[in-house]
């Protein structure tokens, strides 16, 4: 829960999975409002799942909630105006371009008596200012290293202008330092702009260095909420990732910092 209490997102005996495997069982669990969750847990424990569920892409049995509403009930296109997510290895034609592409994050605020608009080009504009990248405008994806494709989906997802953000290993095939430049950005974003971000991440020191909230998950069930502080412990580690590590004082931060033993 976010300070004043305010819970985002919920999930409520949430159960999911794919051809007849059930992967989720029986999820509850909150998200804070305008705070960074960060879902860690061991290889095909279901963190992605579960961001599939709070986007609707995957049937469910349960329920999820945004803003006290059953995202099931709300209408496609209103759903997303409210929340907005980033797929693990998202997917453009060839030849398009980064304007082009940030742009479509537009769609869901057009309709067909109201189509390109003074606003759109505004908000195209404030996204890739906010990412970083407005002098990438005209370069096509194929042109782009690693990290500067990244921000620009990242642009994407931030024109649809939505105040929850869903982002699947947003630090996916980037190296520690453009991963480090990412995640200062979704850090910026939530501190300036309020936005609620659930993240799935692998590395579980940049997850509790980045994040406010984790979601620890294992075996498709939910092992651990809270802050870094609270959670961040080798019990933890050992029970859920079989990992033997200590856990000691960030000298940076002055947060949780995970060492592994030697084997």
């Amino acid at each position: 829960m976010s300070p004043n209490g305010e819970s985002r997102l919920r999930a409520r005996g949430l159960t999911a999975g794919y051809g007849g495997t059930e992967i989720l069982h029986g999820i509850d669990t909150d998200i804070p409002a305008g705070r960074i969750t960060a879902l860690i847990g061991p290889n095909g424990c279901g963190k992605s799942t579960l961001l599939s569920c709070f986007s609707t892409l995957l049937p469910y049995r349960g329920g999820v909630l945004l803003d006290d509403r059953d995202l099931r009930s709300v209408p496609r296109r209103e759903r997303a105006r409210l929340l907005a997510l980033l797929p693990q290895q998202p997917t453009a034609p060839d030849g398009l371009t980064v304007a082009q592409l940030v742009a479509r994050g537009r769609h869901p605020h057009q309709t067909w008596w109201s189509q390109w608009s003074t606003r759109d080009e505004a908000e195209v504009g404030r996204a890739l200012e906010t990412t970083g990248v407005p002098d990438l405008a005209d370069r096509t994806l194929d042109q782009l290293s690693g990290g500067q494709r990244q921000r620009v989906w990242i642009a994407m997802t931030l024109a649809q202008d939505t105040p929850t953000l869903l982002l699947d290993e947003p630090t996916t095939y980037l190296d520690l330092a453009h991963s480090i430049d990412v995640l200062s950005l979704v850090r910026r974003l939530c501190d300036e702009e309020g936005k609620t971000i659930v993240m799935v991440l692998h590395d579980l020191n940049l997850a509790v260095r980045y994040a406010d909230h984790l979601l620890v998950m294992g075996e498709g069930r939910i092992a651990a909420t809270g802050t870094p502080d609270e959670v961040m412990d080798a019990d933890l580690l050992r029970n859920v990732f079989g990992l033997e590590a200590r856990v000691v004082p960030d000298p940076v931060t002055g947060g949780p910092m995970i060492v592994p033993e030697l084997a």
